[in-house]
């Protein structure tokens, strides 16, 4: 049998390459050739009728407390899953930095195969449910949001903090000083993200308590279907009639205001 020289045998092997970088190419096309981002959707919005992970951000401090118990109501009323988020340091500081952290568990969860994204945001987490929404393509992502007794404008009582104790009001709270740049510059909600915004009368954390209005959501002060509930500003995240208002949030009918006050069974 006759041995190959070498230079032929260099150019068998130089062609074997370039046959298997295109067998590489060839399957890599066929694939998709897509990075585990691509799965996070860019452009249209997720189905109504496809419920899937629900992502809860706490609010100023970070505090998770209150929002596992909400957490878990969801989780036992729909199955569906749900996380409640860990704020990067501990939650006082820039909320562009708690963006961060919503966009990468919205990321996270349709890479793990979620159909949808829901987000709520309570208190200040619903400023960052907002900026999320306005500056990393949220309206794309989520398929609906809700805010519960979130300073959207503001509150004053960062504005009396700066006043009485600069050094004491860090990063969010001069954020939240309503005027703040970072308010200013936020764009109207956009048209057609399902949005429900929930707050109390008797909020004396977000002040004033219609802070928490929002052109273009579905608002519902608590008082206005329940009279008689007296939830402060730390009681939303648990207190059964905002349960109730959540999870028909979460459902997949339009949203819209209620008519009466709903308490869902434990």
């Amino acid at each position: 049998m006759r041995r190959l020289s070498p230079r032929r045998r260099l150019l068998v092997a130089m062609v074997a390459l370039v046959v298997l970088a295109g067998v590489v190419i060839t399957a890599v096309s066929l694939s998709g050739g897509s990075s585990d981002s691509d799965a996070v959707p860019r452009a249209g919005s997720p189905a109504q009728d496809t419920p899937g992970t629900v992502l809860l951000v706490p609010g100023y401090g970070g505090g998770r407390g209150s929002l596992e118990q909400l957490a878990d109501r969801v989780h036992r009323a729909t199955g569906r899953p749900t996380e409640v988020l860990t704020l990067a340091g501990d939650g006082t500081g820039d909320l562009l930095a708690q963006v961060a952290v919503l966009a990468d568990a919205v990321e996270r969860a349709y890479v793990g195969g979620a159909p949808s994204v829901d987000v709520i945001g309570y208190s200040a987490g619903g400023v960052v449910a907002r900026l999320w929404v306005a500056r990393e393509g949220g309206e794309h992502q989520a398929r609906r949001v809700i805010t519960l007794g979130a300073p959207m404008h503001g509150t004053t009582l960062a504005t009396a903090g700066g006043v009485l104790a600069p050094g004491a009001c860090p990063t969010a709270c001069q954020q939240l000083t309503p005027g703040s740049a970072l308010l200013r510059g936020l764009p109207p909600i956009p048209p057609g993200l399902p949005w429900l915004s929930v707050w109390t009368r008797l909020d004396q954390t977000v002040t004033p308590p219609e802070s928490a209005r929002l052109d273009g959501a579905v608002n519902v002060a608590l008082q206005q279907v329940c009279p008689a509930d007296t939830a402060a500003h730390g009681d939303l995240p648990t207190d059964p009639a905002v349960t109730g208002l959540v999870l028909a949030a979460l459902g997949t009918a339009p949203l819209s205001a209620p008519e009466s006050c709903s308490v869902p069974r434990s």
